[in-house]
């Protein structure tokens, strides 16, 4: 086993966060099944996608209601069976921009729609497996959304010889993907090996934080078991964040670093997260397209639980089966405390990109002026000035943000959890590049 697992590596910048971990040894439980499900047209970044059902319609659970908008698109499907009562519009949190959406009343019977076997997973070929995912709806569950089938395709000349499976983690409170580790890992493996087929890269390797030794340990005895220790290889890593992040992530594990405005397969890597390749192996082993994940619901909750939860079910639902939230409760993040979005609807849907329901109390934090301490440049794991994007925001001078690289900026809000002036660092980033956005929007 220890030809499986790699010497520990760990990265040059990051900051040491409380982990909070309040729900790593509690296993996945299936949420009931929502009575309605309100399901965007736009859960990936890409064109939205086109609705093909409409008012009354009725649709079995896994049937096609939103037809990929172009290339980089992602299929959508229903999540429980039932019928189209409606459509309305929805604030896309991570946009801010209003995005349709259709309503599904369920029929409580949870009928599948019918589909045929895709043969056999061991002989299939690289473009069926494509078609798969493609059909799946299958995105990035990492976060970004980025759809899978385009990430599975790299442009002429990009020569992909090293796919790193993501499962660090590194954001506080969430355990969704170290309890799908623990309890999917052959699935997870065999997701993995499609993945190879299809990028035939070089080097394969399974990244993991240290704190996550039983997956480490679990992961390293499947592949033994499984027999494909010659071709995937563990990476431990030294917790720290934002390890998960792709570019941090391959850089520790490869030392290659991606160019300014690039992408990784500029430097010859694909990067995947671990619900993503599950995701893959349940597209073309048994014909599931995506219609649930898991996710973590943590913080300040009677009950926090791992919970496997069909897209489009509320988030007042997740909240109540973990008992309710605690009385001095008073603010919803979707996501983790880092990285995640402060949201005001319990009833806004659970999407593709739900990884995590976070309840906090917020006490108010009062801003005072930038000292030059250096403590963000200190930690940005891209090496970049956050303070400068901070001096150039609060004079709208934006494209003095451009010039400075903010497009390089992760937005993993290290900067702003080491500021001891409690400037929120990344909420003058986020605006920076919308108005740069709007500008280019604009030509």
């Amino acid at each position: 086993m220890q030809k499986v697992i790699l010497k520990k590596k760990s990265a040059t910048r990051g900051i040491k966060v409380p982990e909070n971990k309040l729900t790593e040894h509690n296993p996945i439980e299936p949420l009931p099944l929502p009575q309605k499900v309100i399901i965007p047209m736009q859960q990936h970044i890409g064109a939205p996608c086109e609705l093909i059902v409409k008012r009354g319609t009725k649709v079995k659970t896994g049937e096609i209601i939103g037809k990929a908008g172009g290339f980089v698109s992602a299929a959508l499907h229903a999540t429980i069976s039932g019928e189209v009562s409606g459509t309305t519009k929805i604030i896309n949190h991570a946009t801010g921009h209003l995005t349709d959406a259709v309503i599904i009343t369920s029929d409580g019977e949870d009928n599948w729609v019918q589909t045929e076997p895709a043969g056999d997973p061991e002989n299939i070929s690289s473009q069926d497996i494509l078609n798969l995912v493609s059909k799946a709806g299958i995105v990035g569950m990492g976060g970004a959304s980025f759809p899978t089938q385009v990430k599975l395709m790299p442009p002429e000349g990009k020569n992909i010889d090293t796919l790193i499976l993501n499962g660090c983690e590194c954001e506080p409170y969430i355990t969704a993907d170290h309890r799908l580790m623990l309890e999917q890992g052959g699935k997870i493996l065999l997701g993995l090996k499609l993945v190879q087929k299809v990028l035939n890269p070089d080097s394969i390797f399974i990244a993991i934080e240290d704190n996550k030794s039983d997956a480490i340990t679990h992961l390293a005895n499947l592949i033994c078991e499984m027999g494909m220790q010659d071709n995937f290889k563990i990476v431990p890593l030294k917790s720290k964040y934002p390890m998960g992040g792709e570019k941090t992530l391959l850089t520790t594990i490869t030392g290659r670093e991606v160019p300014i405005g690039g992408l990784p397969l500029d430097v010859g890597i694909v990067v995947h997260n671990v619900s993503t390749v599950k995701a893959i192996y349940d597209a073309v082993y048994e014909d599931k397209p995506l219609i649930e994940r898991v996710v973590t619901v943590s913080g300040l909750v009677n009950e926090p639980k791992n919970l496997l939860v069909r897209f489009g079910t509320p988030i007042s639902a997740l909240i109540d089966y973990c008992g309710g939230m605690k009385e001095n409760a008073n603010k919803l993040i979707l996501g983790g405390p880092m990285m995640g979005i402060a949201h005001f609807d319990l009833n806004f849907p659970i999407l593709k990109g739900s990884n995590s329901i976070l309840i906090e109390h917020a006490a108010p934090i009062i801003e005072s002026n930038c000292i030059r301490c250096g403590r963000c440049v200190y930690a940005c794991p891209m090496h970049l000035l956050p303070y400068m994007y901070v001096k150039y925001a609060k004079t709208h001078n934006y494209n003095a943000c451009q010039d400075a690289y903010i497009a390089d900026c992760i937005e993993c809000g290290s900067c702003s959890f080491s500021c001891p002036a409690n400037i929120p660092i990344v909420e003058y980033i986020k605006t920076a590049k919308s108005e740069l956005n709007k500008k280019r929007t604009r030509k």
